[in-house]
């Protein structure tokens, strides 16, 4: 699938505010409403648009729900095999408290970020996931002080703003 500058525009703009109505993406980008349906649509049918969701403001929940705690972990397991990075993988992606998993190299075999509501739930997840897993060999966990920054875009290239886009 190739992208033209009206494509890498639409996705741009889904990527800042995903809630937006068809009629106000066309305006932005410049084509008619229904040309503009058809593009999002092929865009959602070839997969680059995966999914859209409302992001929540941590702050905001916290300050609802109590403080909450954020963490950045490094696991590195003993062994290395396909069948084990895969089970450790499926157990971390199943727990709802894993935001993203990464596998990475080189360094540790998995960096997970989590959010948990405290020490004490974080306490049972660290059982759940890697007291109980003979296999994990060292964690190395970061809890989070202060968010700098967030953000969900992935660059694209080439994306020629409308001036009316620049909103």
């Amino acid at each position: 699938m190739e992208l033209d500058a009206t494509d890498l525009q639409l996705l741009d703009l889904l990527q800042r505010d995903a809630g937006q109505s068809n009629l106000t993406l066309a305006e932005r980008v410049g084509i008619s409403p229904a040309t503009c349906l058809r593009r999002v649509r092929r865009l959602r049918e070839s997969g680059l648009i995966e999914r859209q969701v409302a992001l929540l403001s941590h702050d905001a929940l916290a300050a609802v729900q109590g403080h909450g705690l954020a963490a950045i972990i490094e696991i590195s397991l003993d062994q290395q095999g396909a069948e084990h990075l895969a089970a450790f993988e499926a157990r971390a992606v199943a727990e709802g408290a894993v935001q993203q998993c990464w596998r990475v190299s080189p360094g540790p075999d998995f960096v997970l970020v989590v959010q948990v509501r405290d020490m004490p739930h974080y306490l049972q997840l660290a059982e759940r996931l890697f007291t109980q897993d003979a296999n994990v060999r060292n964690v190395k966990a970061y809890f989070a002080i202060h968010r700098a920054k967030f953000d969900t875009k992935l660059p694209l290239t080439h994306v020629n703003k409308a001036p009316s886009a620049m909103n």
